[in-house]
């Protein structure tokens, strides 16, 4: 007898059990209990030592499989989990990377284009070498300034070296200025009171007791042009970016 028929005879045994107790029959629960013991007698004999050992077996190889499927689930889910993270740090460490190069080359472009604008500050002197030359920048600079200001006093700054060239420049100047506005202006040049004679030239313009101020030299003419035209030296030095969509 297997374990098969084993378990359709205590199948059947039960069903006999469940009759015969909802009948309430003495006699035929007195006949079941007897083919109960023999059924469990016979069950006993049926049951060798090697049939238990290998349904223990058989148990113990399905409760293995379970724990072995659920432990290869869980390691594939952590390897899997560990898989994503590296991927993630790849994806960290190459952008991190790439922003690095990115900094490196804008510093490179930067030092560039302020080795540029140095060198043309170097040579900002050299407009001071024609004093013809140097006397119309001064006028223009001048005329300039008075028409943002547009006070009726004024005092000039300039270099100690400048300061004929510059006395020189104001009557013209102001003769452009009363032409183009109609309005009288007295402007001095302080004969006490100069810039800086390391400056590469130009002049400032003060009026109500300092409270305009308009500063005309030719390193802040060149700090201006540089700020509007910075776009096309990097346009010029390092050529057209094809990442940029506007060039207004």
């Amino acid at each position: 007898m297997n374990c098969r028929e084993i378990s359709q005879s205590f199948s059947v045994f039960k069903c006999w059990v469940v009759v015969c107790t909802n009948q309430r029959n003495r006699e035929s629960l007195i006949y079941i209990c007897k083919v109960g013991c023999c059924f469990v007698k016979k069950l006993t004999m049926a049951l060798s030592d090697s049939d238990v050992k290998k349904q223990a077996e058989e148990e113990f190889n399905i409760e293995k499989g379970h724990l072995v499927q659920d432990q290869r689930v869980k390691i594939m889910q952590y390897y899997e989990k560990k898989e994503k993270q590296i991927k993630l740090q790849k994806k960290i460490q190459s952008s991190n990377m790439l922003n690095q190069a990115r900094l490196k080359v804008l510093k490179a472009r930067e030092d560039h284009i302020r080795n540029v604008l140095d060198e043309a500050r170097k040579h900002l002197g050299d407009l001071t070498r024609d004093q013809s030359q140097y006397q119309k920048i001064l006028h223009r600079l001048i005329v300039q300034a008075l028409l943002q200001m547009l006070e009726k006093e004024v005092i000039i700054f300039c270099r100690q070296q400048d300061f004929i060239v510059v006395q020189n420049s104001v009557t013209p100047a102001l003769e452009e200025y009363c032409k183009t506005t109609s309005m009288d202006c007295k402007v001095v040049v302080d004969p006490e009171n100069f810039l800086p004679s390391d400056m590469c030239g130009g002049v400032e313009l003060i009026a109500q007791r300092g409270k305009i101020k308009i500063s005309n030299t030719l390193e802040k003419r060149l700090e201006m042009i540089s700020q509007k035209l910075l776009p096309d030296i990097r346009t010029a030095l390092f050529g057209n970016n094809s990442n940029r969509r506007f060039m207004d």
